[in-house]
């Protein structure tokens, strides 16, 4: 005890203190030993975790494996159309000079027929070591007729094309990996990752060399219209223009995206990145290592998305899913198994939240494949078995239907005026003033009323009335008798099925009040 390590005037002293404490404990009132221990009986506060000290480590174990990308490509003279415009570079950047001086001579070099090198430059990393393949963006390489690889330690490695998609940005290359020894990095699971997350940047901003940016992931999900199977993470780890194609690391060091664009009005960062997340890029780069090309799943509908009136109408409780507008015909359901009209809400047992949903979903799953699609089909819940064709081969059939037919015209012949439109029965003459092929049936539109809700809605003279709440009309009056006995149903709301002149099918709601 340490009273008894204590001198002998200390420890006098000690015991006299000791009798003061007690008298005062003794004089205290009787309800603070019990606020003393519940004091000491709480819990310690938690405190939130900090940011990393430092990357330092991280960054050093990972930059051996993220390299430069520099293209050349041999283009035409100034005069010709595709020549490449003086870039938009940021107020202060290194390479201003350079630019200015580089176009401002190419001004007076030849004319239009000449030709010289144009280079750029990217980021890109190395996903396997043995076999040298490595990781970029599409539009780092697109039209390239040289591509370098350059390496943290200052070697070089001309690189190879092996495979691109242009529908995810996604690009793989081959160096030689008898040349030089790589290192490597692998892909992680981007769908652990969630907003708040330290992530890790590493590329070739502005041309400057390996360069190392840290930040939070900022959301998920997130849609900017570039393509097909959106989905990127947004951080606001600094990337900038020369930052494509390169990662996005957790901290553990695994690659979680490729950073591919930013948000930005001055053309410097700003704090809005996007990145691929793994989960979409790791099956996009397999394939091209393994054929050279994509090959993705294929359901063949059309599809469009389910708004609150569309899930009124169908007696849905929430919007969700997609709506099937049309079956492609000679596609992997145009035997009946899904019909238009059917709400896909569930494809091989992930959730379809949202119309985006299902093209990414499906894409990603083999060609070939036998899965469980759960639709909604006139409010009832059901399965369906369905074997997937693939993308690549329905993209063909789908652009050989795509005929256009002679000019609509709006010269009405009213029969029925119903929500707004003047419908007609569909004959031969209808068929000939709105040029609607022979396979096209149902009850044709010749007129909107301008200021409409149909008009608001992009109904237009000339489309075919083919469903009214999932029942098939072939007449004015079956058209008006269906509105009527919804009327009396008490909905609110007519789902429409509507039949371009070629065929292609969509859906629109209408309010009956």
């Amino acid at each position: 005890m340490i009273v008894t390590r204590a001198s002998s005037a200390a420890g006098k002293r000690l015991r006299a203190a000791t009798c003061l404490a007690l008298a005062s404990a003794l004089a205290m009132p009787s309800f603070a030993p019990a606020a003393l221990a519940q004091e000491q009986a709480a819990p310690p506060a938690v405190v939130a975790p900090a940011g990393p000290a430092s990357v330092a480590d991280l960054a050093e174990r990972l930059q051996g494996a993220v390299v430069n990308i520099s293209t050349s490509q041999n283009v035409k003279g100034t005069e010709a159309p595709n020549a490449v415009p003086m870039p938009q570079l940021p107020e202060g950047s290194p390479f201003q000079d350079f630019f200015d001086e580089f176009f401002k001579n190419r001004e007076g070099e030849g004319g239009g027929n000449s030709s010289r090198k144009v280079q750029s430059l990217g980021s890109g990393f190395v996903v396997d070591a043995e076999q040298g393949f490595v990781v970029t963006n599409n539009h780092v390489i697109a039209d390239a007729d040289e591509i370098e690889v350059n390496f943290s330690d200052g070697s070089k490695l001309k690189a190879e094309l092996v495979g691109t998609d242009t529908k995810t940005d996604i690009a793989v290359l081959k160096v030689d990996p008898k040349l030089k020894k790589l290192t490597a990095v692998k892909f992680g699971d981007s769908n652990k990752i969630r907003i708040g997350d330290w992530v890790m940047a590493i590329g070739n901003p502005f041309g400057l060399g390996g360069t190392v940016t840290v930040g939070i992931v900022s959301a998920r999900n997130r849609d900017i219209n570039s393509g097909p199977y959106d989905d990127f993470i947004q951080t606001d780890a600094a990337i900038n223009r020369g930052n494509s194609g390169g990662p996005l690391f957790n901290m553990e060091g695994d690659v979680v995206g490729i950073n591919t664009a930013i948000i930005s009005p001055s053309g410097g960062s700003i704090g809005i990145g996007f990145s691929i997340p793994s989960e979409l890029a790791a099956g996009v780069v397999a394939q091209l290592r393994e054929f050279g090309e994509t090959r993705r799943g294929w359901l063949g509908v059309r599809i469009q998305p389910v708004t609150d009136e569309i899930a009124e109408s169908l007696g849905m409780a929430t919007a969700k899913g997609a709506l099937v507008a049309g079956v492609i015909k000679g596609g992997p359901v145009d035997n009946g198994t899904i019909l238009a009209g059917d709400v896909i809400v569930k494809f091989d047992g992930k959730d379809v939240r949202e119309m985006r949903d299902l093209p990414r979903i499906v894409a990603e799953s083999p060609v070939g494949k036998a899965v469980d699609v759960v639709i909604v089909r006139k409010g009832v819940e059901q399965t369906v078995k369905v074997t997937l064709g693939r993308l690549e081969d329905g993209e063909k059939q789908a652009a050989a239907e795509d005929e256009n037919g002679p000019d609509q015209e709006e010269e009405a012949v009213a029969t029925a005026n119903v929500l707004g439109m003047t419908v007609s029965e569909l004959n031969d003459e209808a068929r000939s003033k709105f040029g609607i092929t022979k396979d096209v049936s149902g009850v044709v539109i010749t007129e909107v009323a301008k200021g409409s809700l149909a008009a608001e809605r992009g109904v237009l003279a000339g489309e075919v009335i083919t469903e009214i709440a999932q029942e098939s009309v072939s007449s004015p009056k079956e058209v008006m008798d269906r509105i009527g006995a919804l009327k009396e149903q008490g909905r609110k709301n007519a789902l429409l099925m509507l039949s371009s002149k070629t065929g292609e099918l969509r859906f629109v709601t209408l309010r009956m009040d």
